[in-house]
């Protein structure tokens, strides 16, 4: 009886402690079921979470960051009478805009001869045809011409480049580059007549301060970027596509951007220098790019 007296209060406390962890495993349960149907329900799968650059809507914006998709009337449709050629032309047509692009190569050293605004002008038009989810073209192209706003983006792009190379990078990604001769010198920021910046805008902005939905907003964005690549080519300038690591927020700062905008690419555009050069590289022939089923 006395062993029973004495082990009383032991099983007890063991009983009372068990209860606690029962309890308690119940409600972080509870806490993680919540937390994934809110999650769920929050889901947009079409807002793409690379490239974030860290910025946050101000903390004045809290409660007005709901998203407010109004209905609008319904889009007339209209008759879509397209030129059509005949089999041969077109296969004529399609060769030869392939041999445009074919030779279209990554310069890294451009001219600083002037080029045309209006050449500007339409390649940033054509780009502008690009479609986009639900057709809210989420892109905002910002072209720089002024030769102290260049310097003051080489200057960015460069000091957060040699971070990038010397740490950020690591050996593989840096030791991959060494035979494209690369590194974060970027001497075409400066010469290049023209800069474009390309942001994707992650949702758009009503005239209620609400937030419109920007489906596939980065999507849509580099399938823009692949038209202004192929404008470029076919007018005859040069171009490099740079993808500026860890310099977003203070290019968006600078070029005095909203923070709904987040910069995808940058292209510095002219002719090529004289002494331009480019790697010897070959590209991958159609049966290895292509399955025809």
């Amino acid at each position: 009886m006395a062993i029973f007296s004495y082990l009383s209060p032991v099983f007890i406390a063991v009983i009372c402690i068990l209860i606690a962890v029962i309890l308690q495993n119940k409600r972080n349960n509870q806490k993680e079921k919540k937390g994934k149907e809110k999650k769920k329900v929050e889901s947009r799968p079409w807002v793409d979470e690379d490239l974030q650059d860290g910025t946050e809507v101000p903390a004045d914006e809290e409660g007005k960051d709901e998203y407010q998709d109004i209905d609008e009337e319904d889009i007339e449709h209209i008759p879509f009478t397209p030129r059509r050629y005949d089999e041969q032309y077109m296969v004529k047509r399609s060769k030869e805009f392939y041999e445009v692009l074919n030779q279209r190569r990554s310069v890294r050293f451009i001219s600083s001869e002037p080029v045309p605004r209006e050449v500007i002008d339409n390649i940033v038009r054509a780009a502008g045809t690009s479609p986009s989810g639900a057709h809210t073209e989420p892109w905002t192209f910002v072209v720089v011409h002024d030769p102290e706003v260049k310097h003051k983006i080489r200057e960015i792009i460069e000091e957060e480049e040699e971070i990038n190379y010397r740490k950020r990078m690591g050996d593989k990604w840096v030791n991959d580059l060494k035979r494209l001769r690369t590194n974060w010198i970027k001497e075409y920021l400066d010469t290049a007549p023209y800069l474009i910046l390309i942001f994707k805008q992650i949702y758009g902005i009503l005239s209620s301060d609400r937030k419109k939905t920007h489906y596939y907003n980065e999507i849509s964005v580099s399938i823009a970027c692949g038209i202004l690549l192929a404008a470029i080519q076919y007018a005859g300038l040069v171009t490099v596509t740079t993808t500026p690591l860890n310099c977003g927020p203070r290019l968006r700062v600078l070029l005095e951007r909203p923070t709904n905008e987040k910069l995808l690419m940058l292209l510095p555009v002219g002719y090529p220098s004289k002494d331009a050069t480019v790697p010897n590289l070959k590209r991958k022939p159609l049966d290895e790019i292509m399955v025809a089923i």
